[in-house]
């Protein structure tokens, strides 16, 4: 036993039992970290997507290209100027890949489908064939 000032301290008992508050604190904690960081982990530019019945998207290795409200084009949260400019990032960006990444196009709502098309036509000719549009899921 421990002597202090003179006096003998008796042993503390052992307590073999796990607090379950401290856990359910911890675990909480986590769950809102990760509600709070999904949505940042999406990638591209924040759009107000059209709404549709749609699946949602189970991968996360996809090339993001975003269209914002205004018609500026952005390839993952980088901004693209003009179109050669993005075909020119667009091959750089797709050379260091090994196999074809699928493409997942997010547009806002309020773009004009000319915009869209255009963005489309210019996948279709850089023999892009996975191409797939972001839209918000319907509430049911």
């Amino acid at each position: 036993m421990l002597t202090f000032g003179g006096r003998r301290r008796r042993a503390l008992p052992v307590n073999a039992e796990i607090s379950i508050t401290n856990l359910v604190d911890v675990a909480f904690v986590l769950l809102i970290i990760f509600m709070i960081t999904a949505p940042i982990l999406q990638g591209g530019i924040e759009v107000q997507l059209p709404r549709a019945d749609a699946a949602p998207i189970t991968t996360s290795d996809d090339v993001i290209i975003s269209i914002d409200a205004d018609g500026a084009l952005y390839l993952d949260r980088t901004r693209v100027e003009s179109m050669e400019e993005f075909e020119t990032v667009f091959k750089a960006y797709m050379a260091g890949s090994t196999e074809e990444r699928p493409v997942t196009l997010k547009s806002d709502s309020q773009v004009a489908w000319g915009r869209v098309a255009e963005v489309m036509g210019l996948l279709n000719r850089l023999e892009v064939t996975d191409i797939g549009i972001a839209v918000e899921p319907l509430d049911r």
